[in-house]
Formats: structure tokens, sequence, C-alpha cells
């Protein structure tokens, strides 16, 4: 068995993503020259880093083992994750022949009913998983609901089979996706290099492998006069109002826009490193990118060309966020928020309190409150109107790293004078708050995963709250109950869950490389 740098470099490398140490792992790569092997991300289960090392310090002591005539052999030499795990690689590998096949057969009827019984099974091992313990986990089966998938009362259903629609095609993880704000289109972006569109206005078609219903966006860089792919992971997406492009962010320091028809529109090239985060403006004029170089850059979306450079911060900068047309906020691991407009020269605020790296920063949905949270488990509320080192609300309830956060939306607020604004955060601790702005509390605690929660995202009517975790749960929560509504169970961690612009699908990314759409139509 051989035991490769390569191996163990990329393994711990995962460890690093998966634990949420995006920067670490970005770092880590780059020194380590990840993107220059051959190993296969989508083959590697999560976690495998302890297991691994393991067992292949243990498998190396043994590769010489004694014959038949008393002598000492040789063993075959297989590569680590070959030797360790062959079983999950196997599987991986069934996995990926049956795509292939699915979309060979993609003409003949008995195709859906053929993925029928993985998706099934992958139902029955969720519900086994709950050991019994249905109360607890607050569990129904899906031969408990009814034909039309009604919600039981004081209970939640298990998304059926029939609801999920299942896309293969990415070749390692997929860190996010994003619906169009007009359409049915998802976008994904993944580790291999590329975005991918998801034409979902007809599932059965999307699902079956119809080309004309996946494009893919090939992120590539000039080298030698020709168009390369660049083999670094796109970071980061975002639509603009009118859902008539997609910006990109990626590894590799550039960020593109594309049409909805997986055109290449423009190229924006002024970051000495990868974009962590990009956004465009409220009227869709401007796009704002923030990277590992420790500046935030502000971009004429019709031209492509940099307006402004800001390089307030003193290390990388990781989110940003748009107050208005031309005032933003960025956070950085240098434990500060700054925020800027254009036009001006100077940061108009800077906000300091945090004690460790600021993961995510979210302006309120009327640009009141500027919500932030942090490596230091703490969630502050910040007001232009304050003092720069007293924010407005210093929640301390979280037990581990905060990863993110999301506000209602306005149109709940709005549409009802008297509902709260509501703020939710996922946490590392396994948990999501929810948090009463008005009160300045804590109003619920969602405790039902089991591992790390990546994201979290309201639907648009604000009265349901999807999150996603490492546990490879997507969770649908009532945002007036507290109440856990719906819940998938998939086959790899969760990165990104995210609402379509009806609020009737959820779309989320994982990390063995799949998109899964959920369709709760008639479900709520």
């Amino acid at each position: 068995m051989s035991f490769s740098s390569d191996e163990v470099n990329f393994l711990i490398y995962r460890y690093l993503q998966e634990s949420g140490y995006l920067h670490s792992a970005y770092m880590f790569g780059m020194e380590s020259h990840i993107s220059s092997t051959n190993i296969n991300g989508a083959m590697v289960p999560p976690a495998a880093l302890l297991q691994i090392i393991q067992k292949g310090l243990q498998y190396t002591e043994a590769e010489i083992s004694v014959g038949e005539d008393g002598g000492e052999r040789a063993v075959e030499s297989l590569s680590l994750i070959d030797s360790v795990m062959p079983e999950v690689v196997e599987m991986r590998k069934k996995q990926l022949l049956e795509a292939e096949k699915s979309r060979r057969l993609k003409s003949e009827p008995q195709s859906e009913q053929q993925q029928q019984p993985q998706t099934n099974g992958a139902a029955a091992h969720s519900n086994s998983n709950s050991g019994g313990s249905n109360h607890h986990h607050g569990a129904h089966s899906g031969h408990n609901s009814d034909k039309n998938g009604a919600e039981l009362a004081g209970d939640f259903l298990d998304i059926p089979a029939q609801r999920v629609t299942l896309l293969r095609g990415h070749e390692s993880e997929v860190f996010i996706c994003a619906w169009n704000p007009r359409q049915d289109l998802l976008a994904s972006g993944s580790g291999d290099s590329t975005a991918r569109l998801w034409d979902a206005t007809d599932l059965a078609a999307v699902a079956a492998g119809d080309s004309s219903r996946r494009m893919v966006l090939r992120h590539c860089i000039s080298r030698g006069g020709m168009d390369v792919p660049s083999n670094k992971d796109v970071t980061s997406l975002d639509w603009n109002c009118d859902g008539s492009r997609l910006a990109t962010g990626s590894y590799d320091g550039y960020a593109r826009l594309w049409t909805t028809d997986g055109q290449l529109s423009r190229t924006l090239g002024q970051h000495k490193g990868p974009i962590f985060a990009l956004k465009w403006n409220k009227s869709g004029t401007l796009i704002l990118s923030a990277g590992v170089d420790k500046t935030t850059i502000i971009w004429d979306a019709s031209t492509g060309q940099a307006q402004k450079q800001f390089a307030f911060h003193s290390a990388p900068a990781l989110d940003v966020d748009w107050q208005s047309d031309t005032t933003f906020a960025s956070c950085s691991t240098d434990q500060t928020i700054q925020v800027c407009r254009l036009g001006e020269d100077r940061p108009i605020k800077t906000f300091h309190g945090h004690t460790n790296e600021v993961n995510a920063i979210k302006w309120d949905p009327v640009g009141r409150l500027l919500a932030s949270c942090s490596d230091d488990m703490t969630l502050k509320l910040w007001s232009m109107d304050g003092r720069a080192n007293q924010p407005v609300h210093d929640f301390k309830a979280h037990q581990k790293e905060i990863y993110t956060i999301k506000w209602s939306p306005t149109g709940y607020s709005t549409s009802n004078p008297n509902a709260n604004l509501y703020l939710a955060s996922a946490s590392f601790d396994s948990t999501v708050r929810l948090w009463d702005i008005e009160a300045g509390r804590c109003c619920y605690v969602f405790s039902n995963h089991r591992e790390p929660v990546y994201s979290v995202a309201f639907s648009p009517c604000g009265r349901y709250l999807a999150s996603g975790s490492f546990d490879k749960c997507v969770h649908i929560w009532s945002v007036r109950t507290g109440s856990l509504v719906h819940r998938y169970q998939g086959t790899g961690g969760i990165f990104e869950v995210c609402w379509n612009h009806r609020g009737d699908r959820v779309g989320a990314s994982a990390a063995d490389g799949t998109v899964v759409i959920l369709d709760l139509r008639k479900m709520q």
C-alpha cells in the first residue's frame, strides 16, 4: 500500500474545510499544491481524516507480511484511500455508474422506477437512525403521511421520495447554490472549478439528465494563449435583481458574470488571490467582492471595470453586504467590520468588539441594523448611529463558532406591521437560534441537527426557516411555532440551502457532489 504525501495533505485539507476553517484550508491547500494532485474529492467520504490516517498507519506497519515459507513477502501496493475504505470507494463508483446509466437510459420509462429504490433506501435509513425514539426527534416515516403529503398535527413529515430531485454532475463538493429570483433556475458552485445552472421548470427532465436543462459554467484561465480549467473552487455566487445575470467568485482570484443561458459575459480580474464573497447591489449596477488579499472591490457591472478598491483590512476580507446602492460593510479575520461608501477615501464607520474572526455580516431589510457573527461564538447587532465599540445587542448563547446569519424578509415584516423582525444564526454547536430583535432575546433554539450547521434561509413569506447541516439533513422549521415541519436526509453533508422565489422549493448543495431540490408544494 502506498502512503503518499499528496493523499495525507488532501485529507488534512478536507478536514479543515469540513470543520469550517475555510481560510486555513485555502492557505494549506496553496502551500501543499492540492490543486495539482489527481485525487477525486467526490470519492472521499466526509470526516475521513482520523479513520484513514489511523488505519493507514496500521496498514503501513503491516505492509511486509510473513509468507507461507516463513519469509517476508510484499503486500500488493494500493493507494491509501482505496485500501483503507474500499467499500466507500466502491459505493461512490457505483453511484457514478448508476448516474451515467440513468442518463443513457433516460428515454426508457423504467428509468424513474429504477431510481426509486435508492431514494427510498435513504429515507428508510434516516428513519432507522431515529432508533425508535420518534418522540425525541419528532419523526414520522413517509408512509404515515396521507397521499397529499399533508402535515400531521403536532409533528413533522420526512419529505417523501417522490418530492426529492437529486441532481448529479459535479465532480467534487458543492459549496453553494442560489435560485434565480424570477424563474426556477438553480445555480450551484463546486470544488470542481465549475458552476452549473439547472433548469428546474421540469424536474423530471432535469433529473433524467436532459442536457438542455443542465449548463456547465467552466471557470478557465488563460495559459499559453489557451483557456484551461482553473482547478480552483467556485466559492461564491449571486444573481442580480432581475435574474438576468449571475456573478461567481473563485479561488483563482477572478469574478465572472454569466447570462442565464450559461454564456460568460465578463471576467473581473484585480484581486491578488481567492475571492471569498461577492454581492450585487440592489439596483444591479455594481458588484462588490472580498478577497484573501485583504481588499474589497466595487465593479461596474456593465463594463467589468473596477471602480474602487478598498484596502482597509489588515487580514483577509471574508464577507460583504450592501446597505444601499453605494454603501456597504465588510468583515475580516482581523476581527473588525468596515463600512465604506463609493466616493469616500476612508471608511465612514469601523466596528470593533469581536475577539475572533468575523465570518458573516448582514444588513437588516431596511439597512438600519448590521448583524455580525464570529468564531468568538457571539452574534452582535450594530447601528450607524451608535458608538463603534458598543453593539446594540451582544448575544452570547451559542457554544461554538457561528458560521452564518440571515434576516427574515422585508415582505414578512411590512405586510404585517405587528410581525417582529427575526434573525437566524447557524452554529457549529449543531443548533440554529431564532432571535426576536425587538425583544432582544432568543425565542427558539432548533436543536435537532447532530453536526455543525452551515446554512439557514428564510422562505420568501417569512413563515418558514430552512437549515442545512453536515449531518446530511435539511430541516424546515415553522417560525411561528418553532416546530420542525419537514425533514430530508441526503447522502452528503449540506453546505447551503436556499428557497426559490415562490417559496415552494428548497435547493441544497452537498459535500458528496450532489445538488438536491425539495418540492414542498401541498406540504405547507
